[in-house]
């Protein structure tokens, strides 16, 4: 009587390929249904001797129609040697987009070429509706051409990705048709088809499925693996094995596993004939993962296998294909080295710095706007046991709430209207064994800083409109120009998380405090911009003598505007500011302060921009020179700002509206109010 087979994937085509191979391998003695979520095929119950399910994927949504003593398998894939050499004829270091139906084949398939040994070459993942196509000049597909963006010079279809050995030895023994392993065009088939790993050429010629999986198994894996018979001892033991267990091959082979190694499970799989996956246990100390399965043939139980590796092996592999795929500049670029100053004040702030880069506690960095918050993170960061991990920053403050909710948590498909399809990686999970920083952290709102709370508490984190906990091992460092603590008193700050942030406080100096590193930084600077002049004694005494609210920022701001006025000399009258005319911010009074609150609230993520036009025309009061739209557009776009003419207009009009600009008829051009210098100084 012929098998029954249902084939199920997630699209048709793909479908009619996997059930072409298994007609063509198996013949006769199966017949093969199709189905697949692409065109909503499946109507009712599948009623089949056994299942093979395309991917982990969709397993969730095909479970419901399958039959309770149904044998499922999920399929592992593999290439076609034609298709793989394909690949291996690209050059070198190059960077290529891997193109398939969705976000998650395509990393599957960038996945499968990394494990098949090709790690030499960069891959994209692009599939349709994509949010920005990559500009580059190759593109490799399995079987999906169609999908290629059309600016692409060179498509290289490796054809649509086959199932590997082991699919075909499990569908084998699961329907009693051992004994067509070795047939020739079964034979022929593993023969054009590249190996995952398992060395399972050895497979042709072996007439037993036993000793054919357990010598796959054993051909130079990274994996250790532990085979033992009925009784509970040991003839499997290979190298890997021997290196993570710490026991020799000659002590282990032929003893009973239990008195040497008593941590696997290896009774219970054979008492219950049923496989354990992913358990962790500990070794010498050391963390374990461990997958044991039964051994059978013809519904015969021989014996158990065991596949080991050490969990944090399995950590850096993730991380690995995680930087590979999907943290493109999630990378802390600077050290303590590129913290400029040899003051008393900022040597001492770096040494509490860089002991406390040594530990995982939280660090709390306090600071006016300007002084290097996130330099430092990314210092101690680069010093600390986490530096080969991901760095990962985002700005509390730039985000609306619901947005910043799913950049740090990420979501599942379908979780919210807008949703991207297959979903989308948190912040966090990308930040896994590495550090995340959040800066502007007094600006985050209440009820997302009780999630935030309970993610550093639990260290696990789940997704939105997810039912999954992922767990995370993350180190924080938040950063804030506020007074936390004073926002905790007032209820505008949790203060239970004030205390789990607050572990290791870090508070960095302003510049008005180190006025012997002004001279220092500005020469970096120049440096910086490849420019060079002079300034003068009393210009030098200006800048000692000046109170710098925006600290360093606001001093790389003045040695940019001094640079571009390609004068080798620089006097009193150059420098853009006058200290005998500085703006207290202390003194608004109540209804300009609650001005000031009332536009800050209008003006919410654009502040940048609004300081910028008012900053500019701070200098155009100070060098008493009205300047107009299109001279503001012109500084903005030397000085790399993306501000248009029209946005410049719109933010004029609005600065107009409270009262800090007053914009001219004609060429008089805008002229920032007294209160519009207070306010100034308030916002920055």
């Amino acid at each position: 009587m012929k098998k029954k087979v249902a084939v199920v994937t997630l699209s048709s085509a793909v479908a009619t390929f996997y059930c072409k191979q298994l007609q063509e391998l198996f013949g006769e003695h199966i017949i093969v249904q199709k189905y697949s979520l692409d065109n909503n095929s499946i109507k009712g119950t599948i009623d089949t001797d056994i299942v093979v399910i395309s991917t982990d994927a969709i397993y969730g949504t095909v479970k419901k129609y399958i039959k309770d003593d149904c044998e499922i398998i999920i399929t592992s894939i593999t290439l076609s040697k034609k298709g793989f050499k394909k690949i291996t004829e690209i050059p070198k270091g190059k960077k290529v987009m891997i193109v398939n139906l969705s976000l998650e084949m395509a990393v599957e398939t960038i996945s499968l070429i990394y494990q098949l040994g090709i790690n030499d070459i960069e891959f994209i993942p692009v599939y349709p509706r994509i949010d920005e196509i990559p500009d580059l000049d190759i593109a490799i597909t399995p079987g999906e051409s169609r999908y290629v963006p059309k600016n692409v010079k060179q498509v290289i279809d490796i054809g649509h990705r086959v199932l590997d050995i082991n699919t075909i030895i499990d569908i084998a023994a699961k329907l009693d048709l051992d004994d067509l392993l070795k047939k020739h065009k079964i034979q022929r088939y593993f023969k054009s088809i590249v190996t995952n790993r398992y060395g399972v050429e050895k497979l042709m010629g072996l007439t037993n499925r036993l000793e054919s999986q357990f010598s796959i198994l054993l051909q130079g894996l990274e994996e250790g693996i532990i085979g033992v018979d009925l009784e509970g001892i040991v003839y499997f033991y290979n190298e890997s094995a021997e290196s993570i267990i710490g026991l020799k091959k000659e002590e282990v082979l032929g003893k009973h596993v239990k008195e040497l190694i008593p941590q696997l499970p290896f009774e219970q799989v054979l008492y219950k004939s049923k496989s354990i996956k992913q358990k962790l246990i500990k070794i010498n100390g050391c963390a374990i993962s461990v997958n044991v399965d039964p051994i059978t043939t013809d519904k015969n139980l021989y014996g158990a296998a065991a596949i080991i590796k050490r969990f944090s092996d399995a950590e850096k592999e993730q991380h690995k294909l995680r930087s590979q795929l999907l943290g493109k500049g999630h990378i802390a670029k600077y050290s303590f080295e590129d913290i400029i100053g040899e003051s008393e004040a900022i040597n001492k702030v770096k040494d509490i710095a860089k002991r406390m880069a040594k530990s995982d506690s939280s660090i709390l960095i306090r600071g006016e706007t300007g002084t290097g918050k996130e330099l430092f993170a990314q210092a101690i960061h680069n010093s600390s046991n986490r530096k080969d991990y991901q760095f990962v920053a985002v700005n509390c403050a730039a985000l609306p709430e619901s947005l910043l909710e799913s950049e740090l948590f990420g979501y599942e498909e379908g979780a919210f209207t807008g949703a991207r399809k297959g979903g989308k990686l948190g912040l966090f999970e990308l930040a896994h064994m590495g550090t995340l920083f959040l800066d502007e952290i007094g600006e985050m709102d209440l009820g997302l800083q009780a999630r935030l709370l309970r993610v550093i508490q639990e260290r696990e984190v789940m997704r939105i409109g997810g039912d999954r906990v992922i767990n995370v091992d993350v180190r924080i460092i938040a950063a804030t120009n506020r007074n936390l603590k004073e926002l905790a008193k007032e209820g505008k700050f949790r203060q239970d998380l004030y205390f789990r942030l607050n572990v290791l406080p870090l508070n960095l100096t302003p510049l008005r405090e180190r006025k012997e590193d002004i001279l220092l930084l500005i020469e970096k600077i120049k440096e910086d911009l490849n420019k060079e002049f002079i300034l003068s004694q009393s210009a030098q005494e200006a800048f000692f003598n000046h109170t710098w609210e925006g600290n360093v920022r606001e001093l790389r701001n003045y040695v940019e505007y001094l640079a571009h006025l390609e004068k080798k000399y620089i006097d009193l009258g150059d420098i853009p500011f006058e200290p005998s005319k500085a703006i207290d911010s202390n003194n608004l009074n109540d209804m300009e302060r609650n001005t000031v609150k009332i536009f800050k609230q209008h003006i919410q993520n654009k502040v940048d921009k609004y300081i910028f036009v008012l900053m500019e025309l701070e200098k155009s009061y100070v060098n008493r020179e009205p300047v107009g739209r299109r001279s503001i557009a012109k500084i903005a776009q030397l000085q790399g700002v993306f501000l248009s003419e029209q946005e410049i207009r719109r933010i004029l009009i609005d600065l107009e509206n409270y009262g800090m600009v007053e914009i001219s008829k004609g060429r008089g051009g805008t002229k920032i109010t007294q209160f519009g210098l207070k306010a100034l100084k308030e916002i920055n």
